[in-house]
């Protein structure tokens, strides 16, 4: 039980620190491609709040308009590729195909129907760093909802050949992403091992039968 709350827990402030974030602090990265990572992320986040938070979106336009902010922001098809772990090689095409789809659904879905009970968060930038054993990019922040307490989340951005992506959000020391591949493994393994077993179950959440 414990767990689960905690997971809940952390996919809200997830999606309460990506798109309440709006600015950073002056003194920040000690290197350029950190202050870049950190002014991505910051931009990102100001478009959800300038063009998400009015009330006079209906469900299909903030839909269509987090799918756009998605695909530019977050790296899916690497994330997705994570998620599915060893599962992945043992994919036929098809199923592939399939799942990273279905991947994509889940994640605009997901976050498009929480983003009402969050869109009033107050978030605090407190570092942009480069991590020692990888190029990755983490910008800390801080932030709760009015009357929790704060909550500690790190945004890893990896630069790729045009733009920086997001690849993960860790809440307080819990990654997302690895979360994420615990609870998809579960599902396969109770299938039989049988990727169908977790297609089906995306299939359901999206509504994609």
């Amino acid at each position: 039980m414990r767990n689960t709350l905690t997971r809940r827990r952390a996919g809200g402030v997830a999606v309460m620190g990506l798109f309440a974030l709006c600015r950073l602090p002056s003194a920040s990265a000690s290197t350029r491609v950190a202050r870049d990572a950190g002014h991505f992320v910051s931009s990102i986040a100001q478009e959800a709040i300038d063009e998400l938070a009015s009330t006079a979106l209906d469900e299909g336009e903030r839909l269509r308009r987090f799918r756009r902010l998605f695909a530019e922001g977050f790296d899916i098809p690497l994330i997705a590729r994570f998620v599915l772990g060893r599962y992945w090689r043992q994919a036929t095409d098809a199923e592939r195909a399939e799942y990273l789809k279905l991947f994509d659904e889940l994640v605009v879905q997901t976050y498009a129907r929480r983003f009402n009970e969050f869109n009033a968060a107050r978030l605090r930038v407190l570092s942009v760093s480069r991590p020692n054993e990888d190029n990755d990019v983490i910008v800390a922040v801080e932030g709760a909802l009015q009357g929790k307490p704060p909550v500690r989340m790190d945004v890893r951005v990896r630069q790729g050949a045009a733009q920086f992506k997001i690849i993960d959000l860790s809440i307080e020391g819990i990654s997302m992403a690895v979360t994420q591949r615990d609870e998809f493994s579960s599902v396969i393994q109770r299938g039989g091992g049988r990727i169908e077993a977790l297609l089906a179950s995306l299939r359901d959440k999206t509504g994609q039968r």
